[in-house]
Parts: C-alpha cells; structure tokens; sequence
C-alpha cells in the first residue's frame, strides 16, 4: 500500500497525541517503605554460632557473635553525627535485616562504613542494600542511598576473620548528589594507638532498644585479651548496632570526630562489652578500594 508524505506526518502526530495524552505511569513503590524499615531484624539476630564457655574461649574455641552488649543512652546531642550516622537495610537470604553506618570523607563522597558481616555473612552478599542516614523511627530525612557495590577485608571476604569484621559501601547519587556533600562526612583513621577514649553510636534494635533512635557510649577502651585484638568498651548496645561507628578526638557540641572501628560482637559470656575491629593497613587499603569505586 502506498503512503503520501501527508499521511505518514498525520500518523506520527496522531500517535505522538496518544501518547502525550496516556495516562502518567505511577512511580515504583520503594522496597525500604517505613513499614518494611520497623520491620527489619537486627543481622545479630541472624548470625549463627556455637555459644562458648570461658573455657573453650581459653582453648581458642569458637565465641557468639552478638553485635554489642548498655552504657548505651539516646543521643539527643544533635551535630553531624546525627546526620552522618545511620541505619543500614538489606536482605540476607530473603530476611529483611538492619545494621548500622557511617559516611565518611572520600574521594567519591559516597563512602559508608559498616562491619563486614552487614555486606556479607556466610559467603552471602546482602542484597537491597541502602542507607537511612539520620534514620528517625520509619523516617529517612536524608532519604535511602542505595549501594552500586559493597566491600569488605581481604581477611573477611577469605574466611570472615573476626579480626577484619569491617565493611564499606559506595553508594548511589541521590537527585543527583553525592551522599557527603548531603550530610556531610566524619574523618577517619588508621594505625592509631590503642586504649584511648572513644565514643561509640548505633542503631540497636533488640531489646530494650528498639532501633527507632541513635544511641551512644563511651569510656576508655581496652584491647581484647581472648580471642582477637579488637577494641573493647563497657557498654550494652545490642543487635542492630553493628557497624555503627567509633570514634577517637570526638566533639560532643559539634558531634564530630575521628572514625576508627566500628562495633562488631559480643562475648555471651561477657554482657555489658562490646568490641570492634583495629584499623589498620588492612582496613586503609579497603578504604582506598571504596573510595575509588
């Protein structure tokens, strides 16, 4: 069949007025809605390991992980941790899960810190990973950063060394801006010495917490004499707080400070400690893998 020109330019613009005049497709809903946020359970909740005695910790015996033991208190001090601290959301083997984060400064502006067992858990890689910086009870005033990719230590990605428990997402541009120039950035630090004061924040989620807030503690750390040669810090922060920052040189009237570790686990045996990993070359060399993704 033959076709003027006339016919075909009719065609096309009755076909570019059909469409203009459809009906707008609604936007995908979020996979993190607030609900899905309350619901989340703490990753600790989620790791499984043997309960030790003291005496098989002596003979070098497996422990619990239990991110965090209470010294813990709501932060209500504002300042840039409030925005630069959050809680951490993803899928692990299709449970929805939570943890604890940080941004930090980096090249990429797009640097969050976590624990290694809030990327990956049992040779799994979580999935629908995002960060609620600011989380306020279901609410994201920062709004979600999905990640484009997640890391971890050598050490943890091998044979998810205790030691090594760090991990770090490079997240996603958010209407078209990079999480740190949003919220801002703590430093960071490697190579420090040890048995310093330092603060710690989190979002734990199991009892009596209940993740709808950040919460804080602090005092003088000391280095594990068991099994590994974390950090330690009397406090009772639980489930859900992991990753959740620490920080050397910290600023209470600014809520700024100097990140090096982040809260790991928990000897069952040991109720009001918790402990987190040094960061060292190991934990500076992932830094600068993340920072350059």
């Amino acid at each position: 069949m033959k076709h003027t020109k006339a016919a075909v330019i009719t065609a096309v613009l009755s076909l570019a007025f059909a469409l203009a005049g459809a009906p707008a497709q609604a936007a995908p809903k979020p996979f993190w809605t607030p609900d899905a946020m309350r619901a989340a359970v703490p990753m600790d909740s989620l790791v499984k390991a043997p309960v030790a005695t003291p005496e098989e910790v002596a003979e070098g015996r497996s422990v619990i992980i239990r991110s965090i033991p209470n010294g813990g208190g709501a932060w209500t001090g504002g300042g840039k941790v409030a925005q630069t601290a959050g809680r951490v959301f993803f899928l692990f083997n299709g449970q929805k899960a939570s943890c604890s984060g940080d941004a930090v400064t980096s090249i990429n502006g797009s640097v969050v810190v976590t624990a290694g067992h809030c990327v990956k858990y049992q040779g799994s890689r979580h999935t629908q990973w995002v960060f609620v910086p600011g989380y306020d009870n279901g609410n994201a005033p920062y709004g979600q950063w999905s990640a484009r990719a997640t890391l971890s230590t050598t050490q943890w990605e091998a044979s998810e060394d205790i030691n090594y428990d760090v991990g770090m997402a490079v997240v996603n541009p958010l209407n078209n801006q990079r999480l740190t120039d949003v919220v801002g950035a703590q430093g960071i630090a490697f190579n420090q010495p040890k048995n310093q004061n330092m603060y710690t924040f989190g979002y734990p989620a199991a009892a009596p917490y209940d993740g709808t807030k950040l919460i804080y503690c602090s005092g003088t750390t000391f280095t594990d004499f068991l099994l590994t040669k974390d950090h330690g810090m009397s406090c009772t922060m639980t489930g859900g707080s992991s990753g959740g920052p620490w920080f050397l040189s910290f600023n209470e009237s600014t809520g700024t400070g100097v990140q090096a570790s982040v809260n790991s686990f928990g000897y069952n045996f040991l109720p009001g400690y918790m402990f987190g990993p040094y960061f060292g070359a190991d934990v500076q060399n992932l830094y600068n893998r993340a920072q350059a993704a």
